[in-house]
């Protein structure tokens, strides 16, 4: 299937209250191996489910996003725009080596987010 979703982010107000709720209730895994104050949330079983990340929530109307896997976001967003979406945060480099992401809002309001790696040498 093309596009698939690849990452999730949750945002919380409370790092580390949102950390232990969610590996009390749901028994994820949760780290910063990066040392970012970004979170990994590790809920991938085997090939099941996905991985994602939590961090503090940046403005109070901050969604929890869902990224999608695209090969080009210049590409995804050009086809969002002519399909009656809009930009919600322009492409922006998410770190060495980590690849970019971009926002964008549907037709309904809803706010989901492009991520695209980089290219391997």
């Amino acid at each position: 299937m093309a596009n698939p979703i690849a990452h999730f982010e949750i945002p919380a107000d409370d790092v580390q209250r949102a950390i232990k709720f969610y590996e009390q209730a749901l028994g994820w895994k949760i780290s910063d191996p990066w040392g970012m104050n970004y979170w990994l949330v590790e809920t991938k079983d085997g090939d099941t489910g996905i991985n994602g990340g939590l961090t503090a929530r940046q403005n109070p109307g901050q969604p929890f996003m869902n990224y999608i896997s695209v090969e080009s976001i210049d590409d995804a967003l050009a086809k969002v725009v002519a399909a009656g979406g809009t930009v919600a945060l322009p492409r922006m480099e998410i770190g060495q080596g980590m690849g970019w992401i971009a926002a964008f809002k549907d037709t309904e309001g809803n706010i989901l987010g492009f991520h695209q790696s980089p290219k391997k040498a």
